[in-house]
């Protein structure tokens, strides 16, 4: 694969012409380089002809960080769940993944051969936006997140995001957003006609060799 590095994304293309996509945002106070070097490790066919997108968050000041700036897809204020959230940050976020999915759909790759990948903050993002979105896509990653804003989802969630397998996994010892963020998170959805596909690891907030190698069968599945 071939890597362009643009001021707002990396950019890995396919050897050949791309057919499918992946669209997949980083977590707090990363960027867009962070898991590039583990797609190779997906086991993906060198033909498969997947376009990966990594976005970078803009920078801006993080409450939890002392007001530090740091690219991030919303502020946060603390890890409670009591904390209020940056709904403002939040659907700006929205609104950029939204650019990226229409951009990949302009340059001729079908909503149904994308999937939103996210870790950690990236994946409530990816969360949040595609259960919004009004065409379902191939697919959702959460990895090591939680759903924002859930309290609106009832009244935002559209017919497209029942349509799309979504897998969250968390690690049973992250120190960071608790482990009991992404079980609820997923049980939640569940229960409410989605189709999950829950899986949790030992580990902290991280990833390791079993989730990346769950990551690429599903990512096989549903763009192979």
């Amino acid at each position: 694969m071939r890597a362009q590095h643009h001021a707002s994304e990396v950019i890995l293309e396919p050897e050949r012409s791309a057919r499918a996509a992946v669209i997949w945002l980083h977590g707090l106070g990363a960027d867009g380089n962070d898991f590039v070097p583990i797609i190779p490790e997906l086991d993906l066919p060198r033909d498969a002809g997947i376009r990966f997108v990594f976005p970078h968050a803009p920078v801006r000041p993080v409450t939890l960080s002392g007001g530090l700036p740091m690219r991030a897809w919303y502020d946060i204020a603390g890890l409670s769940a009591a904390q209020k959230q940056d709904a403002d940050g939040i659907r700006a976020s929205e609104a950029v993944v939204r650019g990226y999915i229409a951009g990949q759909i302009a340059a001729g790759i079908p909503a149904s051969r994308i999937v939103l990948a996210g870790f950690s903050q990236g994946g409530a993002i990816a969360l949040h936006t595609g259960l919004r979105l009004e065409t379902p896509l191939a697919g959702l990653v959460a990895l090591s997140c939680y759903l924002p804003l859930h309290e609106y989802l009832e009244a935002e969630a559209t017919p497209a995001g029942r349509q799309m397998p979504i897998f969250i996994a968390h690690g049973r010892h992250d120190p960071i957003v608790p482990y009991a963020w992404g079980e609820s998170t997923a049980q939640g959805l569940a229960e409410r006609g989605y189709d999950v596909v829950w899986r949790r690891y030992t580990m902290a907030h991280e990833v390791c060799e079993e989730e990346i190698a769950d990551i690429g069968a599903f990512l096989r599945e549903r763009l192979l």
